[in-house]
């Protein structure tokens, strides 16, 4: 019995090992994203480039995933139309790309709930120095409204986006 116990133990870690190292397909060089559009509710990013998909990732959203973002602290992620609006190389978390939440909507509706809008809404990768984690950031949502990738995956998109891409959120 310990035997068969240890084999399925074994056998699940290579498996895991084997998940999480297994190269992805990698943007072309040189690509450059126009466009990119959110489905949270398939936990994918897909990225555009002049109408075409070229590539589709898998994401991690915030610890209350649906429903649009409405007050800071809500742990939800926007939905709607927004543009990349900054990118910073030294986030705490690898990389990251700025989304422009809150809009005039969005402030609006947080005032009507007598409640700030939050902001700080990212496309990032994992927290510094955890990076190790890679693919297994994917099995749960643990962000607070943003979107996360593993860091090889922000990468890509770092260089590959423009401050004043679009970006579509949708539920």
């Amino acid at each position: 019995m310990k035997k068969i116990i240890l084999f399925i133990i074994s056998f699940l870690i290579i498996g895991a090992a084997i998940y999480n190292l297994y190269p992805e397909q990698k943007l072309p060089l040189n690509t450059e994203i126009d466009y990119i559009i959110v489905k949270k509710s398939d936990r994918q990013l897909l990225a555009y480039a002049k109408h075409k998909l070229i590539k589709t990732y898998k994401i991690s959203l915030g610890d209350n995933p649906v429903g649009h973002k409405e007050f800071e602290g809500d742990e939800k992620t926007p939905e709607g139309f927004y543009v990349i609006n900054a990118k910073n190389p030294n986030s705490g978390y690898h990389k990251n790309l700025g989304v422009s939440y809150p809009n005039k909507e969005d402030i609006a509706r947080a005032k009507a709930l007598n409640k700030l809008p939050g902001g700080d809404i990212k496309i990032h990768g994992i927290r510094n120095k955890l990076g190790f984690i890679g693919k297994f950031q994917r099995f749960c949502d643990w962000r607070d409204g943003c979107m996360a990738l593993t860091d090889n995956e922000v990468d890509e998109l770092f260089y590959a986006v423009n401050i004043g891409t679009k970006i579509e959120i949708r539920p």
